[in-house]
């Protein structure tokens, strides 16, 4: 019974074991390039983007299509009609009865420039109707025209809803760039993040096992008789905390992963390591390059500028309410009926029209003056959001600048200050081993190597996020020395 049980224990922490190595083994490492792919692959936001492109590439595409010819073909196969009326000269009821199968065929032109429409039409048509009064009439009759109805002292409306459409497109075009650039930032923030909660781990770990030196130190003191017996109390008060910090580094770990792995839209039981070296290189910034560029590429002014010529069309739109304007009608058609289909043109009639019609408004009660006014203050209000967005480049170009400015000389400090606090670490480790030094003051110089490692590492990282920021908000990578195209970004952009 006891072998039994043995042996059942046995199995399962084999089993357990084995599968502890398997998932330590599946532990996936991802380096920031890895994960952006796989942002821009699976990201909600992205996805959402991508298909607000897509719909306005289709309405762009519709409204193309809209400019061709449109060919249509109406039938009506049957239409009956039998009524009686009342000849007041003959004092006498006639009955009329009727019966027509017709079809018209019509190519419609719409044209961009002038905003008119040519109508090609033809109808043919099979009647038979009977009258006591006029008689009886079979036979076919056909009409073919030729129509063209321009505008006139008005807007080119064609022409203006296809500029919008492409202003649209590019648009929502811009606005999936930007929330690519968004991605990258949020995916870089999070990256480093869990590197820099990495280190931290990484940090605590060398102070728990600094602690368990110190400890095994002070016990071998207190068993020879070296050192009271309060300093090995202080010692496993502070291997306690230092334990203590650590789990909790684990554990913000963890949860720094779940959060990298729902931004970047993969499984949260997926285990995940990030793998980076940030090298730190000072990098030459030209900061009046950076404000130029930012002031000539940025998407953002582009989009500022769509949306200021769409607020000037609507104010277009507007003038034309109560507007005075008119339109011209042309038309050159030919005529002809017979009972027999050939030779329904033997004597053909041709129908030329003419029509001009004006709309003359006369008051409107202030109506159309209010509209206009209101429709300048827009365009007023964007003119001012792009001045507005400029100053804003500007300002945080030169924020981002002087930021990184400072982080230099921050990250030579802290270079230097972990090297002094390593080596009083040192010393004082040696004074301890000597009895010179109680715990405490061991624990204090413990904690101020580990800040200092900690201060360091996050001025690295916070350097290395201004310069992606400062990529960001000029779209030039200094690093490189060339214009920032972000990852995929360029492809996107190019629209068939």
């Amino acid at each position: 019974m006891i072998l039994n049980k043995l042996t059942l224990k046995t199995f399962a922490l084999t089993g357990f074991l084995f599968i502890g190595s398997f998932y330590a083994s599946a532990q996936k490492e991802l380096t920031l390039e890895e994960a952006l792919l796989i942002a821009f692959d699976n990201s909600p936001d992205i996805k959402k983007s991508r298909i607000n492109m897509e719909q306005n590439k289709e309405r762009l595409n519709a409204q193309l299509a809209s400019l061709r010819s449109r060919f249509t073909f109406d039938v009506n196969p049957i239409q009956y009609s039998k009524s009686e009326s009342y000849n007041e000269f003959n004092s006498v009821w006639n009955t009329e009865e009727n019966f027509k199968i017709d079809g018209t065929f019509s190519v419609v032109q719409p044209v961009k420039f002038t905003n008119g429409k040519f109508t090609l039409s033809n109808n043919l048509a099979y009647q038979e109707s009977s009258s006591k009064a006029t008689g009886s009439y079979e036979g076919y009759n056909n009409s073919l025209s030729l129509n063209y109805d321009q505008p006139i002292f008005t807007f080119n409306k064609t022409k203006m809803d296809l500029t919008r459409n492409e202003l649209n497109l590019e648009n929502a075009t811009l606005s999936y760039s930007i929330q690519m650039l968004n991605i990258e930032r949020q995916v870089n923030q999070a990256f480093y993040n869990i590197y820099q909660k990495q280190m931290a781990l990484k940090i605590s770990e060398e102070e728990y096992e600094n602690q368990k030196i110190s400890k095994e130190i002070i016990v071998s003191k207190v068993e020879g008789g070296l050192s009271a017996k309060e300093e090995l109390y202080q010692a496993e008060l502070n291997l306690a905390t230092s334990k203590s910090n650590m789990d909790n580094n684990q554990v913000e770990l963890e949860n720094a992963k779940d959060d990298f792995k729902l931004l970047l839209g993969i499984s949260l039981y997926e285990d995940i390591a990030v793998s980076t070296n940030i090298q730190y290189v000072p990098v030459i910034v030209d900061l009046e390059k950076a404000i130029q560029n930012g002031l000539s590429q940025r998407l953002e002014l582009t989009q500022r500028e769509i949306d200021l010529n769409n607020a000037k069309f609507d104010l277009i739109e507007t003038s034309a309410i109560n507007e005075f304007k008119g339109n011209i009608k042309l038309s050159m058609g030919i005529m002809g009926n017979n009972k027999n289909l050939a030779d329904v043109y033997d004597k053909p009639t041709k129908s030329p029209r003419v029509g001009v019609t004006f709309s003359i408004p006369i008051f409107d009660w202030g109506e159309r003056r209010a509209r206009i006014r209101a429709a300048e203050l827009e365009v007023e209000s964007r003119q001012i959001d792009k001045n507005s967005l400029k100053d804003d480049i500007t300002i945080n170009i030169r924020k981002t600048y002087r930021n990184l400015q400072n982080l230099i000389q921050r990250i030579d400090i802290a270079k230097q200050n972990e090297k002094n606090a390593q080596l009083t670490y040192d010393i004082n480790l040696e004074r301890y081993r000597n009895g010179d030094l109680t715990s405490i003051d061991l624990e204090r110089f413990q904690n101020q190597l580990s800040g200092k490692k900690m201060e360091l590492a996050n001025s690295l990282i916070r350097y290395k996020l201004e310069l992606l920021n400062l990529k960001i908000q000029s779209l030039w990578d200094f690093e490189k020395d060339q214009s920032f195209v972000p990852l995929e970004l360029q492809e996107n952009l190019t629209i068939d």
